[in-house]
């Protein structure tokens, strides 16, 4: 029996205990993905982290295929679209505490999304940690 994905579910406990924890949650994001919308102005090295809050974003949407919500980039509202596979980290941004993800291969994504094949190369077995230093509390899910 294949079960789905527990990224989503727990990105959205993850989500709730950041905010439950007077936090502000983050969510790192691997913007070359197939099917990601955000700001590429705001991509460094390939991800873009982005603030998750409830006073910075509006009509967030942590469902089982994707993140997705509205937001303003230099003044500019934006539709983001983050499908699941694309989601490398959710963590509070004043003490680095959440969850680094494992990387999903890109064939998981095509049945979800219908995207054609990139010719970007494969991703690393090794997941990324928020750029800011004094991020040691994040954890692998495998």
């Amino acid at each position: 029996m294949t079960m789905t994905s527990s990224r989503s579910y727990i990105a959205r406990a993850l989500y709730e205990w950041i905010l439950d924890n007077d936090c502000t949650p983050y969510i790192l994001v691997d913007a070359h993905r197939p099917g990601v919308e955000v700001p590429q102005e705001y991509v460094k090295d390939g991800q873009i982290v982005l603030n998750i809050s409830p006073t910075a974003v509006r009509t967030l949407n942590i469902a089982n295929d994707f993140v997705m919500f509205d937001g303003r980039f230099g003044g500019r509202a934006l539709t983001i679209v983050v499908p699941i596979p694309a989601l490398m980290a959710i963590y509070a941004q004043e003490n680095g505490q959440g969850m680094v993800f494992e990387t999903e291969p890109y064939e998981e994504e095509e049945d979800v999304f219908q995207e054609q094949e990139t010719d970007e190369p494969e991703a690393t077995d090794e997941p990324s940690k928020p750029p800011k230093p004094g991020r040691p509390h994040l954890k692998v899910v495998k």
